[in-house]
Order: C-alpha cells, then structure tokens, then sequence
C-alpha cells in the first residue's frame, strides 16, 4: 500500500516550533502550543471494504486547533489563492510540484472542492510553496510565484500538476515552456521574476512556515486549524470542509 505523502530530501537546519504532520493513525496532542498529529492512511484505489480515511469527524470542533486558523493570510492581493479573502473555509495546501501526491490531489480533488465550495464563496485557496526535492523543486516553486505576479499562476498550477508532466523536469526551457501553456503574457518578465530576490524571499516564507507546522512530506494541509497529511480521498476533505463552514455559521 503506498504513502499518500511524498518525503523530503532535506530540510532547512533551523528548527521552528513544531507540529508534526505524518501519516499514520489520525491523532493529535496539545501541548504548551506544540501540536503533533497524524492522519490515517488511505486504502488502495478500489481496494474492497476499504472505509473513508483521514477520519475527519463529523464534530465540527473535531480535530481543530483554533491557533492554527491565524495561518490563513486571508490577503485580497494574494496571487496564489482563489477564492474570496472572507470566505468562512480557508484551506491552506504546502505542495511541490515534483510531488506526484500533490498532482493526484490537484487533478483529482482539487477540481471538486472549486466547483462545489469555493464558487459559491464557501472556500478560500491558499497555495504555499513548499519545496522538498531539491533545486528544481525550489525553481518551479520561483516560476509558479513568477507566473503569478501576472495572473496566471492556477493556468501554470494546472500546466505543471498536468498527467505526466513532473517526469519531463522543471528545468528553465521547461519552466519557459509551462509559462507559455499557462498563458504567461510577458516571457522576460517571467525569466527575470523567476530568478530574482522577490520570489526567493516569497518561496521561503511559504517553506518556512510549513515545516514550523513540522510538515515533512506532501501534500499536507489545514482546514480553519484542522490539519490533514496526504493525498486523502475527496470526502475526508468535504467533511472537513462542510464541519469548518458549519462552525463558522454558528459562530456569526
């Protein structure tokens, strides 16, 4: 049975509060602000008798540690999100785009939760770099950034979470090539946004606070403060999802 979560090669050596994001069975612990947690992992596709996973409760206050909703942004000007600045649902993703986790999930689920949460501005969007597979990981992190300092970024999201595309790299042609499939208006504008300080800086403050989350693979997430590690199966999000908007209409 594989690992719904692609590891790391490295990380940075300093070494933040933490809350341990794994796979495993789904727990979780407070302590003194240090949280750790697991998530169940989920069954093979089609496996028989397999049950839903991640064991998101249907308790709206299952699971949830109200400090870590301060992680959402919730910035109008934000380029990597989608979906209103004051939508009740804010789902914050860390992902690299050599994951191939991360692509089942853009491809697969990702789809669903817009058309189902986010156009009826119940979900927000909040996309983190987080790279985790060496230099080009870190290079297509500053390209998706860069593509979207001119409103492309989901277009080059798309291009680059496409079938097959991890496997042909993430080098500069490639890169060039991704920006021009996502409707990239101005090349040298995205060659030079890609490389320059702007982008390092953004790329880590996003791997910053993943691994202050203690995040060591991805995918890994959080809905209104409730985290959940993996590619898991599009109804352990939809319950999430459905529990936080239920909690955030009670509390108005």
């Amino acid at each position: 049975m594989s690992n719904p979560t692609s590891k790391p090669t490295s990380k940075p050596t300093s070494k933040p509060r933490q809350v341990l994001i794994v796979s495993g069975v789904a727990a979780a612990a407070v302590l003194l602000g240090v949280v750790s947690y697991t998530a169940t992992r989920p069954a093979s596709p089609g496996a028989a008798g397999s049950s839903s996973v991640a064991e998101v409760s249907a308790d709206p206050s299952a699971g949830v540690y109200p400090d870590l909703e301060a992680y959402a942004r919730r910035d109008a000007s934000d380029k990597l999100a989608l979906g209103r600045a004051d939508a009740p649902v804010v789902l914050i993703e860390y992902a690299d785009f050599q994951c191939g986790y991360c692509g089942k999930f853009a491809r697969d689920t990702e789809p669903v939760l817009v058309r189902k949460y986010v156009a009826n501005g119940t979900l927000r969007i909040e996309w983190r770099n987080f790279p985790i597979f060496g230099e080009e990981s870190s290079a297509v992190a500053r390209a998706s950034w860069a593509a979207g300092q001119q409103g492309r970024f989901w277009e080059f999201h798309k291009a680059a979470y496409a079938e097959g595309a991890k496997e042909k790299g993430f080098g500069k042609e490639r890169l060039a090539a991704l920006a021009e499939e996502a409707g990239v208006p101005d090349a040298a504008r995205f060659a030079k946004d890609s490389e320059g300080e702007a982008a390092r800086r953004a790329v880590l403050e996003d791997q910053k606070q993943g691994y202050a989350l203690g995040a060591t693979s991805t995918p890994s997430f959080l809905v209104n403060g409730r985290p959940i590690a993996g590619a898991q199966p599009l109804e352990a999000f939809t319950e999430a999802i459905e529990a936080a908007a239920k909690t955030a209409k009670a509390g108005r």
